[in-house]
């Protein structure tokens, strides 16, 4: 004789067999891609001559404009897989900024540090309140904290900066260094070999001599964040209560997790995030805070963290697409973009081969007549406008936004809103 079934039992799922959301693309395969994408920037750098394209400043530009990003995307990761969306993130990292800055030229940048990540953690205590506890619109919340944080500081820095010297009212006094290091013996050898110019290797070297050259103590921390987060939510007890808040909080609810609890720590977490982000841009990218610094960082994270599937490892990929192609702008951005039209005329073309190889001719003709145009456009001229190289970021956003958004599965309940209870 079987034991009688509860309701719970038919209509809820367990938080052990939470459904997967999305398809995940396992490690051999890409790490083979990224691989392949790296050989055909090889091909292209060398058929143009750009090899600023993958040099190490290069990528270690690239790899400090990821990182406010990266904090950005893993910030709203945390919400949304809590079940709330954060549209906030970027009034969090101006918070962020401001309060990084106020507090580290006046007690140190370890102070700033602090100070800066609790600023952010108040923006999303607020969106937290709003959206959790009173039901208020997610994406409405999230706009008017940006707005709020954009006015307050605009408000509080003249009362803060000015007077000071090197303050006004739109900048902060400079801010001492948390320092840099570099690896012994290896950025040397890894920017020598880079500069020989070789097939494949010397990319290969350029991009670990980003990562090994003139590397700030943040950045270390950002980074090893990534792999931490993973393991907080996948591998642990606490994480599974909090994903089951964003898959089905009813469910959570009926075997006791406290989901207002969750969603809570997640939002504020998520600001905290968000806040360290902003810490970054007024401590590390420039030592010191400005108007306007976070120049809609907190939107494109949260492309990034779209774009990665909201998984760690996709949004650190999406973070150092973003970051790279923002890098064009400080380091001979014209000739760069202008061999990567190259770049993508050839991805567009291995593109469509792979649509006629599933049999989706149509789509496959129309990205072959795209990678034809951007060829032509690519063979026509020598160099690309200035304001296309500006535009460089936010185009590539749109594009691998569109490109990936049919693989995209979002947490189940992201943005629902919830009452304690109504299960019953």
């Amino acid at each position: 004789m079987t034991a009688p079934t509860t309701a719970t039992d038919v209509n809820q799922p367990s938080l052990e067999h939470a459904p997967r959301t999305g398809r995940r693309m396992s490690w051999p395969v890409l790490l083979l891609v990224i691989a392949g994408a790296l050989a055909l920037t090889s091909i292209v750098r060398l058929i143009t001559g750009a090899n600023g394209i993958t040099n190490v400043s290069q990528m270690s530009t690239a790899l400090q404009l990821a990182v406010p990003i990266g904090l950005a995307g893993l910030g709203g990761l945390w919400a949304e897989r809590a079940g709330v969306v954060n549209i906030g993130l970027e009034g969090m990292m101006i918070l962020g900024t401001w309060f990084g800055a106020w507090a580290g030229f006046q007690w140190g940048p370890w102070t700033g540090v602090l100070v800066g990540i609790a600023g952010g953690c108040l923006g999303g205590l607020l969106h937290a309140i709003v959206t959790i506890t009173f039901n208020v619109n997610h994406i409405v919340s999230g706009v008017a904290i940006n707005i709020l944080a954009l006015g307050a500081t605009r408000y509080l820095a003249p009362l803060a900066f000015e007077g000071h010297q090197g303050g006004s009212a739109k900048q902060s006094p400079p801010v001492d260094s948390l320092g840099h290091f570099s690896i012994p013996g290896l950025s040397g050898w890894l920017d020598s070999l880079n500069d020989q110019h070789w097939f494949f290797v010397s990319d290969i070297a350029g991009l670990l001599g980003g990562l090994v050259t003139d590397v700030s103590w943040l950045t270390l921390i950002a980074v090893a964040l990534i792999p931490a987060t993973w393991w907080i939510l996948w591998r642990t007890p606490f994480g599974l209560r909090l994903r089951s808040c964003g898959e089905n909080p009813i469910a959570a609810e009926s075997l006791g997790v406290n989901v207002y609890k969750y969603k809570y720590l997640a939002v504020i977490i998520s600001g905290g995030l968000a806040g360290l982000g902003g810490v970054f841009l007024s401590i590390v990218a420039n030592p010191f805070y400005l108007e306007g610094q976070t120049s809609g960082r907190g939107y494109i994270g949260l492309a990034a963290m779209i774009f990665g599937n909201w998984m760690p490892g996709g949004l650190a990929i999406g973070a150092g697409l973003f970051g790279y192609t923002d890098s064009l702008n400080l380091r001979g951005g014209s000739a760069n973009v202008h061999a990567l039209l190259l770049l993508g005329a050839l991805l567009l073309v291995a593109g469509a081969i792979w649509l006629v190889i599933r049999k989706k001719y149509v789509k496959a003709a129309i990205t072959f007549v795209v990678g034809a145009l951007v060829f032509a456009w690519y063979a026509g001229t020598n160099e690309v406008p200035n304001q296309v190289v500006s535009a460089t970021p936010y185009v590539v956003t749109l594009v691998v936004l569109a490109l990936s958004a049919q693989r995209l599965r979002m947490p189940k309940a992201d943005g629902m809103q919830y009452r304690k209870g109504q299960g019953k």
